[in-house]
């Protein structure tokens, strides 16, 4: 900005562009300094401006909307299928299954993290940036649990032991709380709870154990869990249960 305008009051330009659903904060700030955005016409080079409102500010040329209503939709993702947009080996991806599966009116939304390309179960979407970016932050400790069927030997006391956190491969991976759920013979279903939710975490955690993971199921990310939603579909969590669950993430409060 030529001017320096840099105003005490309000929120930072990157903060109110995420709620508005324009993308996270971390993403935004690329884009600014890709001089992809401008206040009244002048291409900013900083995201520390703080605004009251987004008048005036244009995103690669066109004016930004006013800040929606946070919105959260559950989607049951099926294996063989990526979460993102576009794929250069044009594989599936997720936004061809939303383009039936999401009301009309969703307007864009984002993934809540990610799941790999053969593992299934809830995947969260949100308009709101912010929000997002939250959840996702190890720091933020949101809770995902997951269902694994594994093949091979494993006790409860070798997952217990998980607990204390495990380090594979020179990455440390934090608190697992795991059960082996009943059954007998060595193809059994696991139950896993972790709140950092690193890149394969699960499979490499089980993989660790000398265990070989044929199905990896997401079950819960928060408060939020996947039910009955058949697979492919989606449906949008009541405004007043993401509006709670906004507050406890703000109070950083662990779900």
């Amino acid at each position: 900005m030529s001017d320096n305008r840099l105003p005490e009051a309000g929120d930072r330009i990157a903060k109110l562009l995420a709620r508005a659903g324009v993308a996270s904060r971390r993403e935004i700030e690329r884009m600014i300094a890709d001089g992809r955005i401008a206040l009244d016409g002048k291409v900013l080079d900083t995201p520390a401006i703080k605004l009251d409102s987004l008048r005036g500010v244009t995103v690669d040329g066109k004016p930004v909307g006013k800040t929606e209503e946070t919105r959260l939709f559950a989607f049951h993702k099926p294996s063989g299928m990526l979460t993102t947009e576009h794929d250069p080996k044009g594989r599936p991806t997720i936004y061809a299954a939303l383009r039936n599966a999401l009301p009309k009116d969703a307007g864009r939304v984002m993934p809540v993290g990610r799941l790999d390309y053969n593992t299934e179960g809830l995947l969260l979407l949100t308009n709101d940036g912010e929000m997002k970016r939250a959840m996702e932050l190890p720091s933020s400790g949101v809770p995902r649990t997951y269902r694994a069927r594994a093949f091979g030997d494993v006790t409860q006391a070798q997952l217990d032991e998980l607990i204390e956190g495990v380090e594979v491969d020179g990455i440390r991976y934090g608190r697992i709380e795991a059960n082996l759920e009943r059954g007998s013979g060595r193809n059994r279903w696991i139950e896993l709870t972790l709140r950092e939710g690193k890149n394969r975490e699960v499979r490499r955690v089980l993989e660790h154990l000398g265990l070989e993971v044929s199905r990896l199921l997401r079950i819960g990310y928060g408060p939020f869990h996947i039910g009955d939603l058949p697979r492919g579909q989606a449906l949008e969590i009541k405004g007043g249960d993401v509006a709670g669950f906004k507050r406890e993430l703000a109070r950083g409060g662990r779900q």
